[in-house]
């Protein structure tokens, strides 16, 4: 049985009282003895995986939940990635289902009661050419349809924001113009890792690390057949419903099932400087520079790119990668010639054809979807968790990811997001 409550919470002078006696914390989260029975198992213990098992047990009371990770609770994508959101897609359907993600991080610390450090600095997309700005404008008329701040800014105003940035006429790839987007930010991403760890754990469901799943036991035909139970490293589990919240391995995990997921996996590269005293306000992406940068209340300048143009599974740096993203943001700040590359590092990344997820029921009768989120899935987290838990819930679609369902493929109803992500963020 869960816990049915939240994370406790203390007040400053309750903090204060035990730091003072020097007690000993409660751990973020319970070691759970393994059971051989649970009412859902979630693969995958990132941010949509623990989304899911938190709003499931929040919002819908279901709380017999087991959530595996092969390897310790946001070791994947949602530890690899450079936490920028924002809410300016490119579709009607793309901007609703992320100005739904936006808002849940918005009030997210007070939801989960730990700091989050959200952080709204304004996300600026710059355009270098006449058609970039016309795509600009396109997004801009789709963002005020669905109510979203969104407008397109002329050089004068993107210098009176971010003043580091080298906007006159005679550099090699001039600023014709931005995409701005106030309500975009950062937020800490391995803080919304732990928060949601924590608030299902509060609940009573059992977080397993280091477990990897092995098989999906099913029965009857294949590929069309119901789920009946998982097989792990640690034993099996009996279980009616299953719901895979992977990344780089979303179409192993679902060939366990027969469900093809038309999905290639590409490493994303990002890398951080030193930490300097802070001079960028905003989140500045360059569609064709393939570069994007901002900069973390540390003072670090966090950098990333497109997805490398080969598909792997190699999540090691390279010197291609650097060479490239350093002279891309000189073109852009030419300032930060002198500061100094501490590190880089990779994420995987699943991609589908239309750059859009896939999410839902499938063909095998208990078996879900929340994966081919390609370089955008943590900006999609709460939002996923929230809906994936109501589809599990009540055995139907919310009209929210309705359109990210598998079955548009065969269909022919894409959900084309590739011109609101040329560098995936």
């Amino acid at each position: 049985m869960g816990k049915n409550k939240p994370p406790a919470k203390y007040s400053a002078a309750g903090l204060l009282w035990r730091g003072l006696r020097k007690q000993s914390w409660p751990r973020v989260w319970r070691e759970p003895e393994f059971k051989n029975s649970y009412d859902v198992v979630i693969i995958g213990g990132g941010v949509h995986g623990l989304a899911t098992a938190y709003y499931l047990a929040a919002n819908h009371g279901i709380t017999d939940i087991a959530v595996v990770d092969r390897a310790y609770l946001g070791s994947g994508g949602s530890g690899r990635n450079t936490a920028i959101v924002r809410s300016n897609y490119l579709t009607p359907e793309g901007v609703a289902f992320y100005d739904r993600s936006l808002d849940l991080y918005k009030s997210m610390s007070n939801d989960l009661n730990l700091n989050v450090m959200f952080s709204e600095r304004g996300h600026l997309t710059l355009a270098h050419t006449d058609s970039a700005l016309r795509t600009m404008h396109w997004r801009a008329e789709v963002n005020k349809l669905q109510g979203i701040d969104s407008s397109v800014i002329d050089p004068a105003e993107i210098k009176r924001l971010t003043p580091s940035l080298d906007v006159s006429t005679n550099t090699r790839y001039p600023i014709m113009g931005a995409l701005y987007h106030p309500p975009g930010g950062t937020i800490r991403h391995d803080a919304v890792v732990w928060g949601y760890a924590r608030g299902a754990d509060a609940y009573g469901v059992d977080l397993f690390q280091q477990t990897e799943v092995l098989d999906i036991l099913t029965e009857g035909d294949h590929g069309s057949g119901r789920v009946t139970g998982v097989r792990t490293n640690k034993g099996d589990i009996s279980t009616p419903i299953v719901v895979n919240c992977t990344a780089g391995w979303a179409s192993t995990i679902s060939a366990m099932v027969d469900v093809q997921l038309p999905i290639t996996t590409h490493p994303l590269q990002a890398a951080v400087t030193e930490p300097v005293k802070t001079f960028l306000p905003t989140v500045v992406v360059s569609g064709s520079l393939h570069v994007y940068v901002s900069q973390t209340d540390r003072g670090e300048l966090v950098f990333g790119a497109s997805v490398d143009p080969v598909a792997t599974y190699n999540m090691g740096g390279t010197l291609e990668f650097t060479e490239e993203l350093a002279s891309h943001v000189l073109e852009l700040m030419p300032g930060i010639s002198k500061m100094r590359l501490l590190r880089q590092w990779a994420g995987l990344c699943d991609m589908t054809p239309d750059y859009s997820p896939v999410m839902g029921p499938t063909p095998v009768a208990g078996f879900y979807v929340d994966v081919g989120w390609g370089t955008y899935g943590f900006k999609a987290g709460p939002v996923s968790g929230e809906q994936m838990a109501a589809c599990v819930a009540t055995g139907e679609t919310p009209h929210l990811i309705k359109p990210f369902e598998l079955s548009r493929f065969t269909e022919g109803n894409l959900v084309g997001e590739k011109g609101a992500a040329a560098v995936g963020h």
